[in-house]
């Protein structure tokens, strides 16, 4: 027969308490991400800021679905050829690459999960931020190179 000890009661709050904290705070992380509103063709998009290189390498990875005007905008501290993969996608997306003036410089449509890291995208001039939106936005809401936008985004890291 075992004997339950005080010290095994402990240990098992202990780890009930770790638990519920990790599961407190990684809800808070996917919560309350930085946001932004950015007007892009005919419509609103609310796209959450990635603007660490932590957060821009999980990018929309392993998100189930994305809402008509949900998305990701990744600011970088430099303007350069960033290149966009599907690693962990589930959802398929349109991209765009915007200048540090703001600009849509180069747009990727229907861009499928199924392409995982098997293909890179990569503009063909450079820029500072990248937006990720559902496939099918840049049509349904007219969106093109050449197109100006307003955003903030903070500090960059």
């Amino acid at each position: 027969m075992s004997v339950w000890r005080s010290s095994t009661t402990a240990i098992l709050v202990g780890g009930v308490v770790v638990v519920v904290i990790a599961a407190a705070i990684a809800f808070m992380i996917s919560t309350f991400r930085p946001t932004t509103s950015v007007e892009m063709g005919s419509g609103v998009f609310h796209l959450w800021i990635a603007k660490d290189e932590p957060s821009r390498v999980t990018g929309l990875s392993g998100v189930e679905k994305l809402n008509p005007t949900d998305g990701l905008l990744m600011a970088f501290a430099s303007d350069d050829t960033w290149e966009i993969w599907m690693k962990d996608m589930k959802v398929p997306l349109d991209i765009l690459w915007i200048d540090s003036s703001k600009e849509i410089v180069y747009i990727v449509k229907n861009v499928g999960p199924e392409l995982s890291t098997d293909k890179i995208f990569k503009p063909t001039t450079k820029a500072r931020y990248v937006i990720e939106i559902p496939a099918g936005s840049v049509r349904n809401y007219s969106i093109s190179v050449g197109e100006k936008l307003e955003f903030e985004v903070g500090d960059i890291k």
